[in-house]
């Protein structure tokens, strides 16, 4: 993968951070392709595709008062020309709804991404999540 294409990727995946955290969710559909299929399951989210997981976030994120995603260490696991394998680190602080004090997840996006005419687009992104303080129910 050439310079540019690894820039294009980082810039899609900080695309995708600032879509979530904004709720922008036409910008969020930008990241994907009409057929990705996502899942957030390791979080206790949904699973779908694109269009399913927006309706789910426009049903359910806008009672987060506010969210941070950080995305880092970025790797390009493998991949040619038009296509990678990509994980990234996330961290995202966040404030929940009646919680006082602030949560925080992070964890790992594996993405399969793919050539587009419009550039880089994921086909596939599952989340790992690795670790949850404050998170709603938690004693």
């Amino acid at each position: 993968m050439n310079p540019g294409d690894v820039r294009a990727v980082s810039a899609l995946l900080y695309r995708y951070a600032r879509a979530v955290d904004s709720k922008d969710w036409e910008l969020y559909r930008s990241v994907f392709t009409e057929d990705a299929v996502i899942d957030y399951s390791s979080a206790g989210a949904v699973v779908g595709t694109r269009d399913e997981v927006v309706d789910w976030f426009a049903a359910n994120f806008g009672v987060i008062p506010w969210s941070m995603h950080y995305i880092t260490n970025i790797e390009i696991l493998d991949g040619d020309e038009d296509t990678a394998s990509v994980r990234a680190m996330f961290y995202n602080p966040m404030q929940l709804p009646g919680m006082a004090e602030m949560s925080a997840c992070g964890g790992y996006y594996h993405h399969e991404l793919v050539r587009t005419p419009d550039g880089w687009r994921s086909r596939n992104l599952r989340e790992e999540n690795l670790w949850f303080t404050n998170a709603p129910g938690q004693a």
